[in-house]
């Protein structure tokens, strides 16, 4: 049977099953052979991912910021692409880029299905929600919270928003901290610690200049990536075709379901 990891949950037998099935993948490489592969480029080019970040705080440190609003909102003089690509790297976070494909891997195609209600909360929030905010002149949604409201309201928006990012950050610096930690071999709470403190480090000296323009360069280095990934891993497995094949001779291509059965993990409704 062999030796049973000390991760594995199941009975020695289900282990045993798993080994021999022809889904077992003994491509994987182990967490040593991946610090192993993990040489001088790579730590060259996440030091230099690092050290741009930091370097764009530092050059709108630089530049000075003449007041409040030009630290807070960029004086609302943002272009579009810039404004645009850094909502886009909000949005997609760690849990998005480690999650997602692992989820359609597991659990099939079917989970994008998510995507169709996008187009409809981008066009309510254009066109409905920033038109009033921008006539109001307001900075955040809790400042409308209390100009509509109370400021009762705005406080207990707040709060709930603080406590829920506190819980959310918590989990999107664990997941790229994991992930280095992986391949680098470091300390979970340095890698943690490393991600934190390059993020704070721009931001209080940045500004929200700084965050933009870095977000802008992160988001371009994620789609660079994803390209990359991509046309690697299409041109390794032989094909798009073949890798489309192996998915749906696997059950993974799943489109339209429209099953009630609440049991089911992923649906249209």
């Amino acid at each position: 049977m062999g030796d049973l990891p000390s991760d594995w949950v199941g009975t020695p037998g289900a282990w045993l099953n798993f080994t021999l099935t022809n889904l077992t993948r003994s491509d994987l490489l182990t967490k040593g052979e991946l610090i192993d592969k993990f040489g001088a480029a790579n730590y060259a080019v996440f030091a230099l991912m690092l050290c741009v970040s930091a370097g764009i705080g530092l050059y709108f440190w630089w530049k000075g910021q003449n007041n409040t609003e030009e630290f807070l909102m960029a004086s609302r003089s943002m272009g579009t692409i810039p404004m645009t690509l850094s909502l886009v790297a909000s949005f997609m976070s760690a849990i998005t880029l480690l999650g997602t494909p692992a989820e359609m891997y597991v659990s099939g195609t079917q989970y994008i299905a998510l995507a169709v209600s996008y187009p409809f909360v981008m066009g309510a929030a254009a066109h409905l929600f920033l038109p009033v905010f921008d006539a109001l002149q307001v900075t955040t949604s809790y400042e409308y919270l209390e100009l509509r409201f109370h400021k009762s309201v705005r406080v207990l928006a707040g709060a709930c928003f603080t406590l829920q990012m506190v819980l959310y950050m918590a989990i999107v610096v664990y997941a790229p901290a994991l992930a280095l930690s992986q391949v680098t071999g470091f300390d979970l709470d340095i890698a943690c610690a490393v991600i934190f403190i390059v993020c704070i480090f721009y931001t209080s000296i940045g500004g929200i200049k700084a965050v933009m323009w870095t977000d802008t360069f992160q988001a371009l280095c994620m789609f660079g990536s994803f390209l990359a990934i991509i046309i690697k891993g299409n041109f390794d497995a032989g094909g798009s075709s073949v890798v489309f094949d192996k998915n749906y001779q696997s059950n993974r291509v799943e489109l339209f379901n429209f099953e009630p059965d609440m049991r089911r993990r992923h649906t249209v409704w």
